[in-house]
């Protein structure tokens, strides 16, 4: 049985990519560049200017920045770790890891089924649009949308630290939860780990219910209407790209950890168990920056104003 407070826990998902390791942290340097500039540059386009300061783009803001504190809980460990003969992670390091990752990963339907309701407001009711999506309004969604992910979260981590561990050794990249409490000495004591786990997918699920929910109403107001058609080839394709990226990225995961076969190499485990870390917080800027005509005018305004 392990001490918990002074263990330390050996990652071998880069066991058999030792030959490779320089090639890889150029290539996910690169990648972590690139999250950092294209959210950067969408995050900073919307604080500068005032007439981005709509819903729409508060909500994208949002979504912006927790693909930034994703990409943050993984790729600085992940660049350490390939240029490092040992590849650890301190007990503490490893919940604080779960915890980001986790929390990324839930904040994102969060701010997609906030999203979804805005677009069903935005076209489907009009006339009452300002009055039901105000400031104050906006700000309690925002905040639902990253406290509610926290909060969850943050229980599964406390239960997981409970939990008496009989093993260091995790066969991943990162620290997770499912992977720690498998590490478990006593399957007993994980009841409630899997009851917390359960909890969580139920809430999700609700947030799918009103994504569902609020694209019945979009389509059913969008059919007979060419101008309400115009409004949501520009706003709601960018938000359902977003949805299917994530849902796909994610399905993948939850698939390999479901069905998951040894018989895989360990290079297509690990990008199994990074897409998500890549795929979303690298595409969804582009989809909405190339997309919203708003965004686009900013960004070229600006390039163009440097260039002068």
């Amino acid at each position: 049985m392990m001490d918990n407070s002074s263990s330390m826990f050996f990652l071998s998902g880069l066991s058999e990519t030792k030959n490779y390791c320089f090639i890889i942290f150029c290539v996910t340097f690169l990648c972590y560049c690139m999250i950092l500039v294209i959210n950067s540059v969408l995050i900073v386009t919307i604080i500068v200017y005032k007439d981005l300061h709509e819903p729409m783009y508060i909500l994208l803001c949002t979504f912006c920045i927790n693909g930034l504190y994703g990409s943050s809980g993984f790729y600085p460990k992940f660049l350490w770790d390939l240029l490092s003969p040992v590849h650890v992670t301190s007990y503490s390091g490893c919940l604080l890891q779960a915890l980001v990752m986790y929390t990324f990963v839930c904040t994102d339907p969060s701010i997609l089924a906030v999203m979804a309701y805005d677009r069903y407001l935005a076209i489907c009711r009009p006339l009452e649009y300002h009055s039901l999506m105000s400031k104050q309004r906006l700000m309690k969604l925002v905040c639902f949308s990253v406290v509610t992910p926290f909060s969850i979260i943050s229980t599964n981590i406390f239960l997981i630290s409970r939990l008496r561990l009989c093993s260091n050794y995790i066969a991943r990249l990162y620290c997770i939860n499912w992977i720690i409490v498998a590490l478990a000495c006593f399957p007993a004591e994980t009841l409630l780990n899997s009851i917390g786990a359960y909890i969580t997918i139920v809430i999700y699920v609700l947030h799918g219910v009103v994504i569902v929910w609020s694209y019945i109403y979009l389509i059913r107001t969008c059919v007979n209407s060419l101008e309400n058609r115009a409004k949501f080839m520009q706003t709601c394709v960018p938000h359902v790209a977003s949805l299917l990226t994530f849902m796909v990225t994610i399905l993948f995961d939850i698939m390999y950890i479901r069905y998951g076969s040894k018989d895989l190499s360990q290079t297509i485990q690990n990008f199994i168990a990074i897409e998500f870390l890549v795929i979303p917080p690298l595409m969804n800027p582009f989809i909405y920056g190339f997309k919203l005509t708003k965004i686009q005018h900013r960004i070229l305004g600006f390039c163009n104003i440097k260039n002068k």
